[in-house]
């Protein structure tokens, strides 16, 4: 059943699908050149979804995308989670990591693109790299945030019953901070996607990346928004994917506050 929240939703699609329809379609006041109409949208999509664009369709392209993104996301969360516990756990690990981690982050992502060709060459491990390096700051911060949050009599209760080093860090550390350990895969992933399409601009030869550089080179505006939508949409599902798995791994938490 779709309640309140799930109408409005719903109800903001279709004022911009009208929107849409009457700009390009009903009007003309947008031309096509410019942006696609719905029906042009529609004939775009048809032909990567059926007989294909840049090499594939729309399923390979997609699931190349995909793979990428989820890669780097989960190389992201091998690195940044146990880094950013153990930098907040840890107040030498922090003196020693976070003066070199303060210079790397304002460093934007796509300007590790030349190094990562140059180390990993033009296949999917530079751009994995590069994607890495987008989703393991937020990952980090938020880690490190999550355990400098932990109310201190929690720990000193633990400290003060024995609790050995190893199970004060799997048991109590990590399971209070996961709301923003979470918070920030959250951030880690669409930080993921919004990197994506430009790691794929570099020496790619599928993705929907490669898919949006072709259409503009072919001045293909349909195509373009379908690599757009594609995109959107991919992000939105994993979105959703991760968020039912926060739910089902914070039900604990969601309980005590009930």
């Amino acid at each position: 059943m779709i309640g309140r929240r799930g109408w409005v939703g719903l109800g903001s699609v279709a004022v911009v699908l009208l929107l849409w329809f009457g700009l390009t379609t009903a009007t003309g006041f947008v031309s096509p050149g410019r942006f696609p109409s719905p029906a042009d949208f529609w004939v775009s999509f048809s032909q990567i979804a059926t007989r294909g664009y840049a090499g594939g369709g729309l399923v390979a392209h997609a699931l190349q995308s995909v793979k990428l993104v989820v890669m780097g996301f989960l190389v992201a969360i091998a690195t940044g989670v146990p880094l950013g516990l153990w930098m907040g756990w840890d107040r030498r690990a922090e003196a020693a990591i976070n003066p070199m981690f303060l210079i790397i982050r304002p460093i934007p992502p796509l300007a590790w693109i030349p190094l990562a060709i140059l180390w990993l060459g033009l296949g999917d491990g530079a751009k994995i790299m590069v994607i890495w390096f987008a989703a393991f700051v937020p990952s980090v911060i938020n880690s490190f945030a999550g355990v400098r949050n932990i109310d201190r009599p929690i720990i000193e209760a633990a400290q003060m019953l024995g609790t050995p080093r190893g199970r004060m860090i799997t048991e109590i550390i990590a399971p209070a901070a996961a709301p923003m350990i979470f918070t920030g895969l959250r951030l880690s992933l669409q930080a993921s996607w919004t990197t994506l399409v430009a790691a794929e601009l570099v020496g790619a030869l599928a993705g929907i990346g490669f898919v949006l550089n072709m259409a503009q080179q072919d001045i293909y505006p349909g195509m373009i928004l379908v690599g757009m939508v594609t995109v959107g949409v991919l992000g939105w599902a994993t979105t959703y994917a991760l968020g039912r798995v926060e739910r089902r791994a914070l039900a604990w938490n969601v309980a005590g506050r009930d």
